[in-house]
């Protein structure tokens, strides 16, 4: 059985490193790797927690599937919508208003 100090240490830099660069960053794809670390966080959560566990049948093994797919899921429709923004408007930044720029 593995010590759980680590995964969880693991998944807690993860998730705060990703929630770190959501609430700091300014540029679209930045956050959106951000959003991609909580994911990731949440991943090593789910297998640390499964291979811990007593039961190696139970939803854990199956858990980390959908959160693969989502997060795939995920990137393709963000940048979509980040491509077509920038399209638009000929920049990513998130600060900056939708209109016309000064």
């Amino acid at each position: 059985m593995i010590h759980l100090a680590g995964p969880y240490l693991l998944a807690s830099a993860l998730v705060g490193l990703g929630v770190f660069g959501i609430a700091v960053r300014r540029n679209a794809v930045l956050v959106l790797v951000g959003v991609e670390l909580v994911l990731s966080g949440s991943l090593v959560l789910l297998v640390t927690t499964q291979a811990a566990a007593a039961d190696r049948w139970a939803a854990g093994s199956i858990l980390p599937l959908f959160v693969i797919t989502i997060a795939a899921a995920e990137v393709v429709v963000a940048l979509a919508v980040i491509l077509a923004a920038f399209r638009q408007r000929e920049r990513i930044d998130l600060d900056e208003p939708s209109g016309e720029a000064p």
